[in-house]
This record gives structure tokens, C-alpha cells and sequence, in this order.
């Protein structure tokens, strides 16, 4: 059963969890039998995360849109390129009918480098027409994109082990 309107959810904020909020809806979404389109930007290698939601690949489509590097600064003129096309697709999705769902993970971090404007990121999103639910995450989210978005929840970090010398483990961290 499609939804019977689509909103636009926002996560945002300094703290962890906003990639792991997202897919944990998608598989929510998935076990309703939702169809799921992720569009992950500045991201391009498999996470633990990534690899269990291959077992939903009847019902969640994941694509990445970076070079898997950490980009500091000014991004690099082929990760700029491959968000520019990753918007493009995730706007593809929206508009296609064939989601209920599509999440463009770490979208906000890509529109705050540069990668693509805020007012393209707005446009994509309202190819939805409110048949689509939309889940943007990432840091620093823009305030347009925040006004426009029905829902919006930030992650605040209050305390991490990393900051304690801990380092990312697999399963738990990516």
C-alpha cells in the first residue's frame, strides 16, 4: 500500500547516528514491503551497514556518489562530480514512482561543500509532491532545507570514546 503522503525529515547535527537513523527506517520500511532508494554522497566503500542491507536488495536499492576519501577543504573536482550526478539520481527516484522511501544520506554535509546548492537540493526534494517520504541527512543542514522539512531531529554528541583514543571498530562504527 503506497503512503498516503509523503514528508521531509531532516537529520542533522554533530552527534552519531543519522546514517544508522536512516537505514534503520529503510529496513523498517522494508519489513512493511516499502520499496527504498538510499543515494549516499561523498561515500564509496561498503560499511557493515551497507552490506546487511543487501539482504532487503529486493526492496532497498543503495548506490554510493564520492570516492570513499574524507573530503577536507575544498572537495576534489571528481567527488564535486559525482555528487553533482548523485543528486540527479536521487532526484531521478523521487520523481520515478517506483519509491515509497529515498534517502539522501549525507546529501547536507555535500550541499554545505559546495557540491551542489541548496536551492537544487530543494528541488529535487519537491519532485516528490508529497507522494514520497524524503530523508536528508548529514551536518549542517541548511536553514532553507530546514524550514522546508515537516520533520527535524539533530544529533547532539554529548559524550564518544573515540575522543578517548578508541578506534572505529567494524560492526559498530562502519
Amino acid at each position: 500500500m503506497p503512503l498516503e503522503k509523503g514528508y521531509l525529515q531532516v537529520y542533522t547535527g554533530d552527534g552519531r547516528g543519522k546514517t544508522t537513523a536512516a537505514i534503520g527506517l529503510a529496513v523498517r520500511a522494508a519489513g512493511a514491503g516499502k520499496k527504498v532508494f538510499i543515494g549516499q554522497f561523498m561515500k564509496g566503500r561498503t560499511y557493515s551497514e551497507i552490506s546487511a542491507l543487501e539482504r532487503f536488495s529486493d526492496l532497498i536499492t543503495v548506490e554510493q556518489y564520492g570516492s570513499g576519501r574524507f573530503v577536507k577543504g575544498k572537495p576534489a573536482p571528481e567527488d564535486v562530480e559525482a555528487a553533482r550526478e548523485g543528486l540527479k539520481k536521487g532526484a531521478a527516484a523521487i520523481e520515478s514512482g517506483r519509491y515509497d522511501i529515498v534517502i539522501l544520506d549525507e546529501a547536507n554535509i555535500a550541499c554545505w561543500y559546495g557540491m551542489f546548492s541548496v536551492h537544487e537540493l530543494l528541488e529535487a526534494i519537491e519532485l516528490s509532491r508529497g507522494r514520497v517520504e524524503i530523508v536528508v541527512t548529514g551536518r549542517k543542514a541548511d536553514p532553507k532545507l530546514i524550514e522546508r522539512a515537516d520533520l527535524v531531529t539533530e544529533m547532539l554528541e554529548v559524550k564518544h570514546y573515540f575522543h578517548a583514543g578508541v578506534p572505529a571498530r567494524e560492526g559498530i562504527e562502519y
